[in-house]
């Protein structure tokens, strides 16, 4: 590397108890670098207890580019953020270092970038898969499943999107704002590139049986990034199903107290309408949910969304508040003539407990809706 000058092109290795492979990846990423001419620094991000350190240090003796960034910190996504603190690199290449990917395909992606793609991911879907390189339940379950959750989630075309092999530009990465330390550091990126409708391109690669011990746990690895794509995706953890619920609450109180109905020869009377009542009101906290969820990412995850910013700038507390008050105002109207009945008839017996019903559920939406109406004003107000 030449003095007093930025490397082109940062290679990082995210690297825990990689002694078997790294000396591997080191010696395969230097062949490249120089018969490529590349200008290029190699950070590699470790955690070890074993001796990877030391195979580091000794590669530094012959390797000059090479920088061991020790920080002994857990986690994917961890390894990542503290190499992107030092990387000087215009271009940004990452990989794991246990021998699985064929690191000769650095030029290839650096090149996808300098056409115009802000992130290059490796695609071993459509590149060649040694054979015991990736069990059948990731290869045929896993990845396919979360691609496919990506795709309906946040119309992503990406048929690998678990590749550990990427590069992006700097500048991208300075626009995704990465902040996740596990396996799901590797969907976040993904999610927030499409976000921010940046360039995305898949480039077929091999892949190729790990040297070592694997340390991917895939049911619980899954599940994060499943459990991540949830928590950025409001519609579909909040939303979807409290319309749903809401919905089946409404059509079937309506239908039990306009109806009194039978199911197989059982006449349903105003037991039934509890239910419905619970479904109504846990079905509009969850549209609630979903608000509030929304609001924090246009205030505090530099999301855009042009409709939801007009809807929710119409919808003030004042507004809100008043719609709520009118929904309890009804309820407790209902209430009011149900105690004016039971006064007419002496105090007696009254048959009244579908409008009850009826009447606790109105006040307990327009409840909601007041002090949800606070909540996303809280929520509405920006970081400066």
């Amino acid at each position: 590397m030449k003095n007093n000058q930025f490397p082109e092109i940062s290679i990082i290795l995210p690297c825990r108890d990689e002694e078997k492979a790294l000396g591997f990846c080191l010696q395969q990423i230097k062949n490249v670098v120089e018969q490529n001419k590349l200008f290029a620094e190699i950070i590699v991000s470790d955690s070890s207890f074993d001796s990877s350190p030391e195979i580091i240090r000794k590669a530094q003796i012959k390797q000059k580019n090479i920088i061991l960034l020790k920080h002994d910190k857990e986690g994917y996504g961890v390894a990542y953020l503290e190499a992107f603190k030092i990387a000087k690199g215009k271009y940004i290449f990452m990989a794991d270092a246990d021998g699985t990917y064929d690191f000769t395909k650095i030029p290839e992606f650096i090149k996808e970038l300098k056409r115009g793609s802000d992130l290059v991911i490796g695609d071993r879907l459509s590149g060649k898969i040694e054979k015991g390189a990736m069990p059948f339940m990731n290869r045929c379950m896993g990845t396919p499943i979360l691609s496919f959750v990506l795709k309906l989630f946040f119309k992503a075309k990406i048929k690998d999107s678990q590749s550990g092999m990427r590069a992006m530009k700097k500048k991208t990465l300075e626009k995704l704002g990465l902040q996740t330390t596990g396996m799901e550091f590797a969907s976040e990126m993904i999610m927030k590139a499409l976000k921010n409708n940046l360039k995305i391109k898949e480039i077929p690669v091999d892949y190729y049986k790990r040297i070592g011990q694997s340390k991917l746990k895939p049911f619980s690895d899954g599940w994060k990034h499943l459990r991540f794509m949830l928590l950025y995706s409001p519609l579909f953890l909040f939303f979807v199903p409290g319309i749903i619920i809401f919905l089946l609450g409404l059509l079937s109180m309506l239908w039990i107290y306009l109806w009194s109905p039978q199911i197989f020869g059982i006449k349903l009377f105003y037991h039934p309408m509890f239910f419905s009542s619970a479904l109504i009101i846990i079905g509009y906290q969850l549209i609630i949910f979903s608000a509030f969820a929304k609001i924090y990412s246009l205030n505090h995850l530099n999301e855009h969304d042009t409709t939801l910013e007009k809807l929710f700038k119409y919808i003030t507390i004042e507004r809100a508040s008043i719609v709520g008050l009118l929904i309890s105002f009804f309820g407790a109207l209902i209430y009011f003539f149900i105690f004016e009945r039971w006064i007419s008839t002496n105090f007696g017996s009254l048959n009244e407990i579908k409008n009850s019903i009826i009447a606790l559920t109105l006040v307990v939406l327009g409840v909601q809706t007041i002090f949800s109406s606070f909540m996303l004003s809280i929520l509405g107000i920006k970081e400066k």
